[in-house]
């Protein structure tokens, strides 16, 4: 009661403000106006837009100042760094809130990886906002690290810093009317938001998706699969991943009569894209640069995010919202001079102004568990002259399937490097289970060695590419070494490596040296025969049995076109 009736004070101007920021140019959320004022912050929220005096100020001589940049759906795995790290890099850009999805961490650890992104996520300097995961394990067709059911999730639902249930990726599961899934949205719909994972799908299947209650999607490709998805009432996500890049394919579906249902998102991105490009910032530069108007573009990276989700004091400059706060040069260049968190300067320039908080990180245990290899493991019996293989399409997390002539010696299928048709395996790493799935795939380049990562969507087993049973058990047992990583090896040795050892997919270095290790073993992967721009990055995909047409997960070759296992050979 004392610190409201102290906040009424300081908002009516008798007493000062703990910092105004003066000569301001304020971009309105609501109004969609940018007019010159004062902002009066008192402990952390704004208390006022006008004319105020403040313990502190400072002249801001006219720059333009909005919201802080909210990112609606995010796996900060994506990044190979801890939330710290991933929150040091991204608020200089301008972020101060993100939505967190922690599902890859989910299926290595379960509720502990959970607990870990939680903890981890105190005294941050983003406020890190998360999602339960919905699909953990993704599918039955893989091993993954763990099980969560609704029963497990449901208690989260009462953590404060929890919004909802994630992605429901699995849309073939809830049309099937899968029990399990069914259960965890039945949990959340009264209570929190749904988030949604609907590729491609349409007509009365879609209408059905939304009819349970998933209100958004961020995986529409093309103005008309999001125009669909808004007229059945479902939210927008926009989203300019790493991998998956549909920001400037959807920017021509959006309107002023629609815009305000639509939202910004990175999904997956990346330690190189966020360090070179950006975060949230970039999409919003992007957006104007192709003609959407400045204060539209801002309220999907502020206040539409915030509203959608239910939190009602960020995304907007307004009494009794955060004072996170952004401070740019141009509504058009839009670089960013200065950021504030709770009304205090923590980056100017390009780089944090304070320290790092003091914190003891929580640990994890150790996720990689490979039974002892010999390289007779990956030996693959031939049973044909002719196989299936599995094709990479540049850019695109898809493959094709194709039909080609086998290679075989002393009746064993082997790689054929001059056709580039590599081996690849899929180890499973939580169990020390003998599983390993086997195939051949085309478009990596290898003329000797093997790459390996712990990094495989989405029960992250390992995955390994190469062109000999030696080198490819060479790099599994490297990235056991490193306790989960990527790794690049030839004739037995180990040419780059860069370890993760947070569940097999977060370094706990900072993102430079991160970007430095991933940059040099796609150089040693390179040197080995790659002409692919990241070759890590594609072989990360490749045990995802959600995305046509052909994969391989730790039981064996699926093709998704028929959703079943298939042989090898034809």
């Amino acid at each position: 009661m004392k610190d409201l009736a102290r906040m009424i004070r300081v908002a009516r101007g008798a007493m000062p403000a703990d910092l105004v920021l003066k000569n301001a140019r304020i971009v309105n959320v609501f109004s969609a106006e940018v007019y010159k004022g004062n902002i009066a912050i008192w402990d952390g929220r704004i208390v006022g837009v006008g004319d105020y005096e403040g313990k502190a100020e400072i002249d801001l001589k006219n720059a333009f100042v909005l919201p802080g940049l909210i990112d609606g759906h995010m796996h900060i795995e994506s990044t190979m760094v801890t939330v710290q790290e991933f929150a040091r890099s991204v608020v200089p850009r301008g972020t101060t809130s993100v939505v967190a999805d922690p599902h890859e961490i989910a299926n290595v650890h379960g509720l502990e990886g959970i607990h870990y992104m939680l903890n981890s996520s105190k005294y941050s300097p983003v406020n890190i906002y998360m999602m339960l995961p919905s699909c953990v394990p993704a599918t039955e067709f893989e091993t993954s690290g763990a099980v969560l059911r609704g029963f497990d999730l449901y208690p989260l639902l009462r953590e404060k810093w929890v919004l909802g249930l994630g992605e429901v990726m699995n849309f073939p599961g809830v049309l099937m009317g899968d029990e399990g899934l069914l259960d965890k949205i039945t949990m959340t719909q009264d209570r929190k938001r749904i988030d949604g994972h609907a590729p491609e799908l349409t007509g009365n299947d879609l209408n059905a998706y939304a009819a349970t209650g998933v209100t958004s999607d961020h995986e529409s490709t093309t103005p008309k699969e999001l125009i669909e998805k808004l007229r059945l009432g479902m939210y927008a996500m926009i989203r300019e991943g790493s991998v998956t890049k549909n920001l400037k394919d959807l920017l021509p579906a959006v309107t002023c009569e629609n815009s305000y249902r639509c939202m910004f998102v990175t999904d997956d991105r990346h330690p190189k894209d966020l360090m070179d490009q950006g975060h949230i910032d970039h999409m919003v530069k992007t957006a104007i640069k192709e003609g959407i108007a400045p204060v539209t573009a801002i309220r999907m990276a502020t206040i539409n995010t915030a509203q959608y989700f239910g939190i009602r004091d960020l995304g907007a400059i307004a009494p009794g919202y955060c004072a996170d706060l952004v401070v740019v040069d141009s509504l058009k260049r839009f670089n960013i001079r200065k950021v504030f968190k709770n009304g205090k300067l923590v980056a100017e320039d390009g780089k944090m102004v304070v320290p790092k908080p003091r914190i003891s990180q929580p640990q994890l245990r150790s996720s990689i568990n490979i039974k002892w290899l010999a390289p007779e493991d990956f030996d693959i019996p031939a049973n044909g002259r002719k196989i299936r293989v599995i094709n990479l399409v540049p850019d695109q997390i898809v493959t094709k399937a194709t039909v080609e002539k086998a290679k075989i010696q002393d009746g064993k299928l082997v790689a054929d490097v001059e056709n580039d048709l590599l081996k690849i395996a899929v180890v499973e790493r939580h169990h020390a289970s003998d599983n390993i799935g086997l195939g051949i795939v085309k478009g990596f380049g290898l003329r000797k060695g093997a790459i390996a990562s712990s990094v495989a969507h989405d029960s992250h087993n390992v995955v390994v590419v190469g062109t000999s049973n030696e080198d490819m058990k060479a790099a599994v047992v490297e990235i056991s070494k490193m306790r989960g990583g990527l790794a690049v090896v030839a004739d037995g040795e180990l040419k780059a490596g860069l370890p993760l050892p947070v569940a097999g997919l977060m370094s706990e270095g900072p993102l430079e040296e991160v970007v430095t290790g991933l940059r040099g073993v796609i150089r040693a992967a390179r040197r080995l025969g790659s002409p692919l721009e990241d070759p890590f990055m594609a072989m990360s995909f490749l045990a995802l049995p959600v995305i046509p047409e052909l994969k391989v997960t730790d039981l064996g070759l699926f093709d998704v076109n028929t959703f079943q296992f298939t042989d090898l050979f034809v």
